[in-house]
């Protein structure tokens, strides 16, 4: 998973099409993109790769880094949740 910023609407959408385009082209089979009316937050799925490409304040917002930086629990040590 790749997460990355534009600074502008335009500029994500710009990023957005280029990286399906050279995904296309790099031999990957079935890329779909979603959120570009907006290019708030796009999403392409490029199969084996994920990329979130935000505007800052959105990036902020949903603040993906956080979630996915969580340190997992140790071997044999049951997660807080479940606790």
């Amino acid at each position: 998973m790749i997460i990355a910023s534009g600074r502008s609407t335009r500029q994500v959408g710009a990023m957005a099409e280029h990286l399906a385009q050279k995904l296309k082209e790099a031999g990957a089979s079935r890329v779909s993109v979603e959120g570009m009316p907006q290019c708030d937050w796009v999403l392409i799925d490029g199969g084996d790769v994920i990329v979130h490409l935000f505007r800052p304040e959105i990036r902020s917002f949903y603040n993906l880094e956080k979630m996915w930086g969580e340190a997992l629990p140790e071997a044999g040590e049951r997660p807080a949740a479940f606790g």
